[in-house]
Parts: C-alpha cells; structure tokens; sequence
C-alpha cells in the first residue's frame, strides 16, 4: 500500500503516517470524536479539534481543568488521577492514532493535557504569572522540541511516545523553574 496520501487527504505537517500506511487516513470531525469514548478523551474533550494550534488550546483546557479539578482533588489524589491519565494514556492516544491513520496526530491532546496536570501540580502555589510561564515554557518544549524531547519524539512510537514526549517537556519545564529558583 503506498503511504502517500492523496491530494484529497493532505498531509499535515504536525501529523507523521503510519509505517508502511497500513491505515488510511481519517478526517478529525466531531462525528469522529464521538464515535468512541476514547477519542472524546484523545481529543481533549473537543479541544483537539481547534484548526489553529490543538497543542496550545489543549494545554489551555489542561490548565483550566487543573484549576476546577485542585479545588477538589488533594495531592494524593492527583497522585493518582496522573498515574492512571499516563497510564490509560498511552492506551486511549495509541488507539485514537490508530484509528486516524498517523502515528502522532496533533489533535490528539490528552498527553499536552496530562503533561501540563504535573507541571502545575509541583509548581503550585505558583502565581499567576508563574503558572504564565510555567505555560510558555512547557509550550516551548513541547512545540519546539529541543533535545531530549526530540529524541523521544522521534524513537519512542505508538501511544507511548505519544506520551512521553509530553512528559519529558513537563520534566525540562520543571528542570528550568527550579533551575531558575535556584538562582
């Protein structure tokens, strides 16, 4: 099967197919993201579908979510709550990239989602301006992906990489707060 989409199913620059093609490709529609529960969650709760930056309006869902969600949920349960988002995770973005045919579609969120729950659980009580930043930075690393977030972008595939580039742009996030706290 040649794995070159044709000129009706173009190929985003944010989305990689899948080895050899051997899924065609889906449209990311509000059908699709309610055809299963899974991808309702993949996609961020319809803020994947945002046709201009899924990532940046995904991390803003995350953030907003944290808020509503800290006002309930103490650290243990976030604690928990984040084991079974990265965990269940890799699951629920593997099989939604699966069933649009590339293999790190951008409006696949939940990892930006998760990702950005741990960052803003260890630097809470940040301010507001810190959480701004905390925001950018993790933004930055996540879309830029400087080392060592590239190198998991690129050799760690499936709903696992998916994953884990996410989380390893929280953790050079975080490295760079209390780095910068340090000083």
């Amino acid at each position: 099967m040649n794995s070159t989409p044709s000129p009706d199913q173009p190929n985003p620059p944010h989305d990689k197919t899948l080895h050899g093609g051997a899924t065609a490709r889906r449209p990311v529609t509000v059908g699709f993201m309610f055809s299963h529960p899974v991808h309702f969650i993949a996609l961020g709760f319809g803020s994947g579908l945002s046709p201009m930056g899924p990532g940046t309006v995904g991390t803003l869902f995350g953030w907003a979510s944290y808020l509503v969600l800290n006002l309930y949920l103490t650290v243990s349960d976030w604690a928990v709550l984040l084991a079974l988002s990265i965990v269940g995770g890799v699951w629920i973005c593997g099989r939604t990239a699966r069933a649009l045919g590339t293999s790190d579609p951008g409006s696949v969120v939940w990892d930006e989602i998760v990702a950005f729950w741990l960052v803003l659980l260890v630097v809470t009580p940040a301010s507001f301006w810190g959480q701004c930043v905390a925001f950018l930075l993790f933004r930055f690393f996540d879309a830029v992906k400087p080392p060592p977030v590239r190198y998991f972008d690129r050799t760690v595939k499936g709903g696992l990489g998916i994953m884990l580039d996410d989380l390893v742009a929280a953790f050079c996030t975080l490295l760079v707060i209390a780095l910068w706290h340090a000083l």
